[in-house]
């Protein structure tokens, strides 16, 4: 039985607030001495790195397209294991899922499936007691979600704040927090939204702590825990990436870390490490070796073009990466790792590991998809059905080696990645959790290295 405290932090659309109150929420209650289970809906990596600085410990994704219903609450279960309480913050807005497919993926569908509270974050700047009307619509529209109360979000005034609490004295729903406009608090975005705790430090920390000040000031946080509390217990048992790897050496994988490539789920090297491998992580902008005796390389997304000057200037591994996959150790590269792995980037030397070059682009590739193995790879078997996501403003010329990674489903059908050797290397983001058995495939083929 999962019993943890929870709520789920959401909006009714995407820049109301939702990541400044779900990191201040953590932040505050941290503070208090809880222990703070993170969440986040959706396949977004920049936002846990914010809960994670606020809580010390590893947001955690939970979504509903790349993993299917049936592992939210048992990823939210082991995530939250031992907790005094879970925040989970939202994407998009409250009803907004994978596009075409109903409630997929949304936050009211993620909040049905933890049976959690409802927190509605409202960006309250353009109106006054047309508030009412708003969150009396959310909170009708489906009657499994329960919204438990409001937030208010840029509240300019003590008169303005009057305004909204008298409207919203008439929807029956609680004010469980107002917050002032404070531009202080605000944290820089870019090209692919937030800029990484990793790439920003002591700014980082600096707006975490502000985050945390503002929501004690401005929220009830007894009436949010008490609302926390009113969420039942759920019936399911905790994920947990267990596996019984074979006896012998455990090899060693090194995972590509540092601010240059952030993007990574806290389940992938839990799998890895649960299939037997030893998981190093190491700095592709600072470390001129890879970890002693590494036998595979995992390189996730993150952001290449903005340090491509630095990791280009890092020849000695450069070299190391090229050696390594030329010998045909296992290589499994997502995203930013395919572009590391080409032989430019906005006309920077890489790795050349692939016969490609990649630029930045004016066009925004993003969703969901769905992807099937075309041929064998130290990742995936031919035939393998992934789903995953895209998220890059870049462009891989050409896009598929001789031997593609996937064959493309949704949202049109073609074939996308590199398949040469030992490696695999893809724009396609995937959750392994999913699908378990590609880190033990990819481990395996580690130890017979």
């Amino acid at each position: 039985m999962v019993s943890t405290p929870r709520l789920v932090i959401a909006a009714p659309a995407s820049n109301s607030g939702k990541t400044t109150v779900a990191t201040g929420l953590m932040a505050a209650f941290a503070a208090r001495g809880l222990a703070v289970s993170p969440h986040k809906v959706g396949p977004d990596y920049i936002d846990p790195g914010y809960h994670s600085l606020a809580t010390g410990r590893p947001g955690r994704n939970l979504d509903a397209y790349m993993c299917g219903t049936d592992l939210i609450a048992p990823l939210f279960a082991h995530g939250s294991a031992g907790c005094d309480l879970a925040v989970v913050e939202g994407v998009m807005g409250l009803y907004d899922g994978a596009s075409g497919q109903g409630e997929l993926a949304s936050t009211a569908q993620v909040a049905k499936l933890l049976r959690a509270p409802v927190v509605l974050v409202v960006d309250a700047s353009s109106q006054s007691r047309s508030v009412a009307a708003l969150v009396h619509g959310f909170a009708s529209w489906d009657p499994e979600v329960r919204i438990g109360g409001v937030i208010l979000n840029k509240v300019a005034s003590d008169r303005h704040e009057a305004l909204l609490r008298d409207a919203l004295d008439e929807s029956g729903l609680p004010v469980l927090g107002v917050l002032r406009r404070a531009p202080q608090v605000a944290t820089p975005s870019r090209h692919l939204g937030l800029v990484p705790v990793a790439e920003r430090q002591g700014d980082a920390v600096d707006a975490v702590r502000a985050m945390g000040e503002r929501v004690l000031a401005g929220c009830d946080l007894d009436a949010l825990m008490a609302l926390a509390r009113t969420a039942p217990a759920l019936a399911d048992e905790a994920w947990a990436p267990a596996y019984a790897p074979a006896e012998g050496p455990r090899p060693v994988v090194a995972v590509a870390g540092g601010a240059a490539f952030t993007f990574a789920y806290a389940e992938h090297a839990e799998l890895l490490t649960a299939a037997g491998a030893e998981v190093v992580v190491f700095d592709p902008l600072r470390d001129e070796k890879l970890p002693v005796g590494t036998a595979g390389l995992v390189i996730g997304g993150g952001f290449p073009e903005v340090y491509a000057p630095e990791l280009s200037a890092n020849e000695p591994l450069r070299r190391a990466v090229t050696e390594l996959a030329l010998r045909g150790a296992p290589v499994a590269a997502e995203c930013a790792g395919l572009l590391y792995l080409a032989r430019e980037l906005d006309g920077k030397p890489m790795c050349g590991v692939l016969d490609a070059t990649a630029r930045m682009s004016e066009r925004l590739t993003l969703g969901y998809r769905q992807a099937v193995a075309v041929s064998d790879s130290p990742l995936a078997a031919a035939g393998t059905r992934m789903r995953g996501h895209e998220f890059h403003r870049t462009v891989l010329e050409p896009g598929a080696g001789p031997v593609p990674a996937w064959g493309m489903h949704q949202p049109e059908r073609r074939v996308e990645g590199y398949v040469q050797r030992g490696v695999h290397a893809s724009y396609l983001h995937t959750h392994w959790a999913a699908s378990p058995e590609v880190a033990r495939r990819f481990v395996e083929h580690c130890r017979a290295r």
